[in-house]
């Protein structure tokens, strides 16, 4: 079952032993199209700080409540590697919080979560990754220039092969493996107040200067997507 990632924000959170705050935003790779994090802000409870709260310790998101419960404690989020909203999430920093709550890397293996397909706990590898890389000789790149905010990209302007046609409203992400399935586009006069939703697998590249998203499509095909329900 897909979920709508509009949907969720403002969404209150549960760790074990209580509240934690409330769904603020969602990192995503914008290679494999899968999200990795949800940006928890903490509110009242660690005021003024934010957390990362990776699918690992939600499962599955087919949660139908008022909040979202985390496998984690207050103590254990509390305690975790803190972020700083305004630099990039870099590799160094994601090593580390892997290695902090005990979880596999999801870039070490062929799967969109490393060697599986859904963001299951299982036992890390015993080498770390910037140790792999050491041992066979080859640099870890620290940056990850992958991961973006999918409040940032809403808004992002269509750009087919002739022109640009409508704007990113929404994304729609399964709730088992948490790969985002469709992109849902809006426009005015185009779509005639409809929506539309295009597959990922049709993004060429994005532009974030520019903010659009390019599609391998042409501008008939996109008019004549199935229509957002």
């Amino acid at each position: 079952m897909s979920r709508s990632i509009k949907q969720l924000y403002g969404l209150k959170l549960h760790a074990s032993d209580g509240e934690i705050g409330h769904v603020k935003d969602f990192y995503f790779d914008d290679q494999k199209w899968v999200v990795r994090y949800v940006v928890v802000d903490t509110g009242p409870w660690l005021l003024g700080r934010q957390v990362l709260i990776a699918p690992h310790a939600f499962g599955r998101l087919d949660q139908n409540t008022a909040f979202l419960l985390v496998n984690l404690t207050r103590q254990q989020i509390e305690n975790s590697p803190p972020i700083e909203s305004h630099k990039p999430v870099s590799r160094q920093y994601e090593e580390e919080y892997f290695r902090y709550y005990g979880w596999p890397s999801y870039w070490m293996g062929e799967g969109i979560w490393g060697p599986n397909a859904v963001p299951i706990v299982s036992p890390p590898p015993s080498l770390l990754p910037s140790e792999v890389a050491k041992a066979s000789g080859k640099a870890l790149n620290v940056n990850d220039p992958h991961l973006r905010s999918t409040h940032a990209v809403t808004g992002y302007h269509l750009q087919s092969r002739e022109e640009t046609i409508g704007h990113v409203t929404d994304f729609m992400m399964d709730d088992i493996s948490w790969a985002i399935c469709q992109l849902v586009v809006g426009s005015g006069t185009w779509f005639s107040g409809k929506e539309i939703v295009i597959s990922p697998s049709h993004v060429g590249r994005n532009h974030y200067v520019d903010s659009k998203v390019f599609v391998n499509l042409t501008k008939q095909a996109i008019l004549q997507a199935p229509e957002f329900h």
